[in-house]
């Protein structure tokens, strides 16, 4: 088995790889309950207190979650300049979905309370509800493509095509995710709401629960037997076998622990099932950035790093400021930990009238 370095990784493109692997899996930790508590709207929000509930669960958080995706995309244009290049080139229409989803909830939750008005709001709603949907869609597919591994011709860009990346294995892929992040977001909200809302977050986590566990096995089965990790570093086929069961394990404890209405441990188990799910996905990818390797001009964590000078700067940038944006984050997390309810609510503003 070869070392790291004896193929050419250098410490430092190893740490950012590991660096933006972090960023990823808080992402989808943090923004995961975000995007199921969103599109929990039309299932559980049947009275417009309840979906002002709903959404009042994310409204001081959600933007900031966002922030860590954003920070894995600046973090990857700085360290792996190559690695940004192709994805952005080849698949910005799949990107473009993403960012159009991201455009939707930000303006369905900032203006979604403007105007007295139900069509208004309902409008805002189905913004909040798609806006959510697509990114945990396209980003399910996107990952299971990368388990698979994208082509790349001779000049390191992609050289598929768009019906391509919609194979059987990257469908389960999209419909995981959303499965995922509805069970998430439905123990997020059994979390921080109390009354109706909670109870029936609660038996909607309970029965999804069961659902994403089937296809969550039944990904992580398939993604380990017909596309193992390479074992030529780190037996990464071992440590991807070890995450595939860790995250069946914890997304059922997570089901267990909602039937004992101990929803903050729940979350917990949730939050690591996803962990587990995403780190042995970027097993698999560690390397190849999740490309099948050309032999004229390979695109891997060599070819697409940036200088040792550049990586060098950014981390000691990383070392001052990401610790302040983590304590803030934890400080904004702590300051609306409390439990909401729909006797919470005040009632809706009402337009003015004109004299």
């Amino acid at each position: 088995m070869l070392t790291l370095l004896e193929v050419g990784m250098t410490p430092l493109q190893i740490t950012w790889y590991l660096l933006i692997v972090v960023l990823w899996l808080g992402y989808f930790f943090l923004e995961g309950f975000d995007y199921g508590v969103a599109m929990l709207l039309p299932i559980l929000g049947r009275t417009e207190k309840k979906r002002r509930v709903m959404i009042n669960t994310i409204g001081p958080v959600w933007d900031g979650n966002e922030v860590w995706l954003l920070t894995a995309g600046g973090a990857t244009f700085a360290a792996f300049p190559g690695w940004y290049a192709t994805l952005f080139s080849g698949l910005y229409l799949p990107l473009l979905l993403v960012l159009v989803g991201l455009i939707l909830r930000g303006v369905a939750f900032e203006y979604r309370g403007k105007r007295d008005s139900d069509s208004w709001r309902a409008m805002f709603d189905w913004f909040a509800i798609v806006g959510s949907f697509l990114p945990a869609l396209v980003l399910g597919v996107g990952f299971a493509n990368f388990v698979i591994g994208l082509p790349t011709d001779e000049n390191m860009l992609w050289a598929g095509t768009f019906l391509s990346l919609f194979s059987p294995f990257a469908l389960l892929g999209g419909v995981l995710l959303v499965s995922l992040f509805l069970t998430h977001g439905a123990i997020f909200l059994s979390l921080k709401t109390d009354g109706e809302i909670r109870a029936e977050s609660r038996a909607f986590a309970l029965k999804s629960g069961l659902v994403t566990t089937v296809l969550l096995a039944a990904f992580v089965v398939w993604q380990n037997v017909a596309y193992p990790a390479s074992s030529q570093f780190l037996s990464g086929s071992a440590i991807a076998w070890v995450c595939a069961i860790l995250a069946v394990v914890t997304l059922l404890g997570a089901i267990y622990m909602t039937q004992q209405a101990r929803e903050g441990w729940a979350l917990i188990l949730t939050g690591l099932s996803i962990v587990t799910l995403f780190v042995g996905i970027f097993v698999k990818m560690f390397g190849n950035l999740g490309f099948v390797q050309n032999p004229a001009k390979p695109l891997n964590i060599m070819s697409a790093a940036a200088s040792e000078t550049t990586l060098t700067l950014m981390t000691i940038a990383a070392a001052v400021f990401v610790p302040i944006v983590l304590a803030y984050q934890a400080w904004s997390y702590w300051v609306f930990s409390k439990r909401i309810s729909t006797k919470h609510i005040p009632p809706a503003l009402k337009e003015p009238t004109s004299a």
